[in-house]
């Protein structure tokens, strides 16, 4: 409960320090850390010879597992207003635990004014990338130039769509979509069940999410991420759904 003593313990995990290293890491004077170790010391987390402190094999077991608790807190850090109002039902449980993998990223609000826009960030980096993974609830009002454009860089595109957009696609874009699905570098799947989610997309370098309300409605807020493990969780987030999907031939 100490930030104190999680950052001695964290500092040990790389192995045996002075105690001049420790201070001059955290910053502080003798008199106030001197303390603090004691007590880890009094609960057999460490110990300390000839002026060396060491994690105990009791420490290197705390202290394996408190890296992922304090690096999904990091998650939640600062938003937790969003989180705690979120329908996080879409995240199978396996990718639920590893949250934490999603650290650093981003809760972006639009204003009034660009409410309605595409991520720009997000749409530059697909300029420059292969692949392009899309789970679709809903397809914003200038899908289809989109897509025109992924198709004009030659990305490699997948999309996952809910029976609800497929319904609408049958109804007002059906010409435009069976074209697509032609293009060896779009493949359109079928999500058969319910998706609790607004929109996930994601490219080489970014992942764009938009989540539901526990009471099912979207409010345009998006979670912009960024970083290899960030890109590896979305990956498997799209691979779940996409194994229980079925390819659509025509429209």
């Amino acid at each position: 409960m100490s930030d104190k003593r999680k950052a001695v313990l964290l500092l040990l995990q790389n192995g045996p320090k002075e105690m001049k290293s420790l201070l001059k890491a955290l910053d502080t004077k003798r008199p106030a850390l001197l303390p603090q170790i004691k007590m880890l010391e009094d609960i057999h987390l460490i110990v300390h010879y000839n002026g060396i402190y060491e994690l105990t094999t009791l420490g290197k077991i705390v202290v394996d597992k408190m890296i992922p608790l304090l690096d999904t807190l990091d998650v939640f850090d600062g938003d937790i207003d969003y989180w705690r109002d979120r329908d996080l039902r879409f995240i199978p449980s396996s990718l639920l635990y590893r949250l934490r993998e999603i650290k650093g990223c981003k809760v972006i609000e639009p204003n009034l004014v660009n409410i309605y826009e595409i991520n720009k960030d997000f749409i530059e980096t697909c300029a420059i990338s292969k692949d392009l993974l899309f789970i679709l609830t809903f397809a914003h009002p200038i899908f289809t130039t989109i897509i025109s454009q992924f198709i004009a860089n030659n990305s490699h595109v997948k999309i996952i769509i809910n029976m609800d957009l497929l319904q609408k696609f049958k109804a007002n874009e059906q010409k435009e979509v069976n074209g697509y699905i032609i293009n060896e570098k779009i493949e359109f799947y079928l999500y058969p069940k319910d998706i609790s989610l607004g929109t996930f997309a994601q490219n080489d370098h970014c992942s764009v999410l938009r989540t539901l309300s526990k009471d099912r409605t979207y409010d345009y807020t998006q979670l912009f991420c960024k970083g290899p493990d960030a890109l590896k969780w979305g990956r498997e987030l799209f691979d779940f759904y996409l194994n229980e999907s079925i390819p659509i031939t025509e429209i």
